[in-house]
C-alpha cells in the first residue's frame, strides 16, 4: 500500500473516530438533560444576601411563600413541571426583598438566592404612621418582628407612597443624612432622633449632652458634621458639655451656640458620655484652637461662634444693612496656625 493511501486512511480513521466521540457525548448529554427535566426536586435551599444585622426574612419566610400553596410547592414535583420565573416573581413581592435569582443544582435542589433591601432610615409621618426608607428611595413597612438599628425621622409631613416634589426633596435629603450617619460609628451612637421643622429643616437630638442641634436643611451634610465634630472636640471640651441648650450648623463656616439660662440645671456627663466624646476626639485629626470668653449676667444669654477657614469667593457679596440690635457677649474660636476673617451669618445654601 503506498503512502499516501496510508496517510489518508489515516486522517480518516481520526475523523471517525473524533465523530464517534462528539457523539457519544451528545448523546450522554441529551440522556444526563432529560433525566434532570424527568427526575423530581429534593428539597429548597435559601441563601439570604445583604446586611446581616438588620436581616428581617428569613428562610423560613422564603420557603413560606411557595411551600404554602400545594400548586406552588416545588417539592416532589419534575423539575421540568417547576416555573422558576414564576417563583422568582412571588418571592420578589415581598416588601423585604429586593431581587431574588433561582435555579436547580446537580442535586436536584431548588437553590433560591435573595438579596434583600437595606434601611437607612426611619420615617414617622405627622400622623403617627411608620415606614422605612432604603438606599434606593423605596418604602419598606416596619416588622412586627425586628428592628432595624437605623437613624431616626420624626414629622415627616405626609403618609403619600406618591410625593410631591418639595416631599420627594425632602425624602432624598432624608436618605442621604441618614445614609452618612449609618455609615459613621460615632454619628450612629450620638444621634438619637432627627426632628423635621415645618420649614423642612433638621434638628437633632444627641444621645450624649443636653442640647438641640440646629442642622439646616438637608445640604452639605459631611461639611456640617465635620464642623459639628471639631467644635465637640475643641469647643465644648474646654467650656463644658452641657453650657449650651442649642447648637447651629446651619451658617456657613461656623457654629453659633446658646448659653445655657441660669436657671436651667445641666446634667451631668457619665462615664459613658465621656468614653463616646474620648472615641470621637481619636476618630479625627487634631486641630488647635484657643478660646477668649467674656463674662455675662446671668439674666441674658450668650451666643458662641466657632469659626473655620472659608476660600476666597470668586464675587465679592453685597453686604445686606443690619438691623441696629443690643450687642450680647460672644467667644470666638479661631485656628492658631492661620487667620481667619470672622465670616457673615449667612445660612448655607
Amino acid at each position: 500500500m503506498q503512502p499516501k493511501t496510508k496517510k489518508a486512511l489515516k486522517r480518516i480513521g481520526t475523523t471517525l473516530l473524533w465523530m464517534a466521540v462528539m457523539c457519544g457525548f451528545v448523546v450522554l448529554l441529551m440522556a444526563a438533560v432529560q433525566d434532570k427535566e424527568t427526575s423530581k426536586c429534593k428539597g429548597i435551599v435559601v441563601k439570604l444576601v445583604g446586611d446581616e444585622s438588620n436581616f428581617f426574612i428569613e428562610e423560613k419566610d422564603i420557603k413560606a411563600l411557595i411551600a404554602y400553596d400545594k400548586v406552588l410547592n416545588p417539592v416532589g414535583k419534575s423539575i421540568s413541571n417547576i416555573n422558576i420565573a414564576n417563583l422568582e416573581k412571588i418571592i420578589s413581592r415581598d416588601p423585604w426583598v429586593k431581587n431574588a435569582e433561582i435555579f436547580i443544582d446537580n442535586q436536584r435542589k431548588l437553590n433560591i438566592k435573595v438579596t434583600q433591601r437595606e434601611p437607612v432610615a426611619r420615617v414617622f409621618t405627622l400622623s403617627g404612621s411608620s415606614f422605612y426608607f432604603d438606599k434606593d428611595g423605596d418604602r419598606i413597612p416596619v416588622s412586627t418582628r425586628y428592628a432595624a438599628r437605623v437613624p431616626v425621622f420624626t414629622d415627616f409631613p405626609t403618609d403619600a407612597t406618591k410625593l410631591q416634589k418639595a416631599d420627594s426633596t425632602l425624602a432624598a435629603q432624608v436618605i442621604e443624612m441618614g445614609s452618612f450617619i449609618m455609615a459613621d460609628p460615632f454619628w450612629l451612637a450620638q444621634v438619637d432622633q432627627v426632628l423635621i421643622t415645618p420649614q423642612r429643616e433638621f434638628e437633632l437630638t444627641p444621645k450624649l449632652g443636653d442640647h438641640v442641634i440646629a442642622f439646616g436643611d438637608g445640604t452639605d451634610i459631611e461639611k456640617k458634621f465635620s464642623k459639628l465634630l471639631a467644635f465637640y472636640k475643641e469647643g465644648l471640651s474646654k467650656v463644658g458639655w452641657n453650657n449650651y441648650s442649642r447648637i447651629d450648623v446651619a451658617y456657613e463656616n461656623e457654629v453659633v451656640c446658646t448659653r445655657r439660662d441660669a436657671a436651667e440645671q445641666p446634667k451631668p456627663l457619665t462615664a459613658a458620655d465621656s468614653a463616646m466624646l474620648a472615641a470621637a476626639h481619636d476618630s479625627t485629626e487634631h486641630v488647635q484652637t484657643h478660646a477668649k470668653e467674656v463674662k455675662q449676667p446671668e439674666t441674658t444669654k450668650a451666643k458662641t461662634k466657632v469659626v473655620t477657614p472659608k476660600p476666597a469667593p470668586a464675587k465679592p457679596k453685597v453686604q445686606k444693612e443690619k438691623v441696629p440690635h443690643t450687642k450680647e457677649p460672644k467667644a470666638v474660636y479661631k485656628p492658631v496656625k492661620r487667620s481667619v476673617n470672622t465670616t457673615k451669618n449667612n445660612r448655607t445654601p
